[in-house]
């Protein structure tokens, strides 16, 4: 158990200096824990290791996590989280479904296509059948926090008459996977080079050329986003 359990509550109140401390450190350790991680993979990597990368002596490690599928499972699911909150702020109020969506896909494709993303996912998928747990962590962290950001967005967009859809859960992971479709499978196994602005950017077209066409306002003149050309038709 680690040393911030065994403090009281007033002690924790009085002590907003050694809490800003311990913030410090543990994000250090997780650092270090990141690079071993996707150096070593899961199985290689030792805690011993993760304490000499993190510059911290290997009973401190200890005392924030006391083995490495705890560390690990914090580092994965701190940043799939913290991944979905950058990435997941719209504007429900913002009549341009079309720009706000494209945004996000161009947005969501830079993130994914990075190498160091796309070894984290190598990283859990390789982890995951040992440690179920922490695949499910990761995805509950990341996958399931996007769409449910991106769901309760389009219940928004169908209330305005923006958006026709039934299932907004199902729409939105329908979406994110129109956007990396062909790309992410390619990346994972290694498959050509990180995509171009130009190749992100014609996924999201093609996407949302897709998305819209499903998912479109039953009447496009009704439609702010499509455009006085579409309006037009």
């Amino acid at each position: 158990m680690s040393a911030v359990h065994h403090r009281t509550h007033d002690q924790n109140l009085s002590a907003h200096g050694e809490e800003s401390t311990e913030s410090a450190k543990r994000r250090q350790i997780l650092e270090g824990a990141r690079k071993v991680f996707l150096a070593e993979g899961f199985d290689g990597a030792s805690m011993g290791e993760i304490a000499k990368v993190a510059g911290v002596s290997k009973g401190t490690l200890y005392v924030y996590f006391d083995s490495k599928e705890s560390l690990f499972a914090a580092l994965t699911t701190e940043e799939k989280r913290g991944l979905a909150e950058v990435l997941f702020k719209l504007d429900a109020d913002d009549p341009d479904v079309r720009g706000a969506l494209e945004t996000l896909g161009i947005n969501y494709l830079r993130r994914m296509g990075k190498p160091e993303h796309i070894s984290s996912i190598r990283m859990v998928m390789g982890a995951a059948e040992k440690f179920p747990r922490l695949g499910q962590a990761f995805y509950e962290a990341g996958p399931c926090q996007g769409i449910a950001r991106l769901s309760a967005y389009f219940d928004h967009q169908v209330a305005a008459g923006r958006l026709s859809i039934e299932d907004t859960s199902v729409a939105a992971q329908h979406l994110l996977d129109l956007c990396v479709s062909g790309m992410l499978r390619r990346l994972l196994f290694s498959v050509g080079e990180p995509p171009t602005e130009a190749e992100i950017q014609k996924n999201v077209e093609n996407a949302l050329r897709v998305f819209f066409a499903a998912y479109g306002p039953k009447d496009p003149s009704n439609d702010p986003s499509a455009g006085p050309r579409l309006r037009g038709l």
